[in-house]
């Protein structure tokens, strides 16, 4: 079921009618819209912008959705929960790179992002700055130490506001859950299996490796619509 992970930290601010067709050029940088259909058999609606398609599985699109902090990703074309899918006419997603010395700074960076609640107080949330997006270059993707799920903000914004703050490097090893396993080379495309804490096993692929911290990589659980985030390295 491709549920609306709703976002637990409050920010103050903030027609294709034959998809096949669609199949032959990239959709990458392109808005879309579809509907999705749920287990009880409600059809909702989605809009959102295609951030890349991923070369160990060419079906499986990254969607960032209109209103949604956190990555999705989703067979396009091929998952048959989704329906009327439309390719919208504009790349409006596509956005200009600014403060390049900036996002050098805090690439790869463990950080201190500052959200707020509900009640008005703030809220301080330890991750780790991952890269640059692609087409929606002025947003990063993050991940957080109690929440290894991918997400996209506008990260410089926050840095100059005095929301985000750099981990000195003493604090810049360990911020990311690890799973055992020396990294020799990358782990792309291999299968994984994790097991939960009530003991449930839960299958999936490594689909990304992140540049700037190599030994961390993106996961797709086969039974999830999230990115997950972990850095596989040995541990003592």
């Amino acid at each position: 079921m491709l549920k609306r992970k709703k976002p637990h930290r409050k920010r103050s601010k903030a027609d294709a009618s034959d998809p096949v067709a669609y199949k032959q050029r990239s959709i990458v940088g392109s808005k879309v819209q579809h509907g999705w259909r749920e287990k009880t058999g409600v059809v909702t609606e989605w809009k959102g912008t295609v951030l890349d398609q991923l070369p160990v599985n060419p079906s499986l699109f990254l969607v960032k959705y209109d209103d949604f902090d956190c990555v999705y990703g989703i067979e396009l074309f091929k998952d048959e929960r989704v329906s009327t899918l439309q390719i919208l006419p504009d790349k409006s997603g596509r956005t200009k790179i600014m403060d390049g010395d900036l996002a050098e700074l805090i690439v790869g960076k463990a950080v201190e992002h500052m959200f707020e609640k509900d009640d008005g107080s703030k809220n301080e949330w330890r991750g780790m700055v991952l890269a640059r997006a692609p087409v929606m270059t002025t947003w990063y993707y993050i991940t957080y130490e109690k929440d290894p799920v991918l997400y996209m903000y506008q990260l410089l914004e926050d840095y100059k506001e005095g929301d985000l703050r750099i981990l000195p490097d003493s604090e810049n090893k360990q911020v990311l859950p690890t799973e055992p396993g020396e990294v020799i080379e990358s782990l792309v495309g291999k299968q994984v299996e994790y097991v939960t804490e009530d003991g449930t096993k839960r299958t999936g692929l490594v689909i990304h490796q992140v540049q700037a911290k190599p030994s961390v990589y993106f996961i797709k659980f086969d039974d999830d619509f999230h990115i997950y985030v972990y850095d596989l390295v040995k541990t003592s």
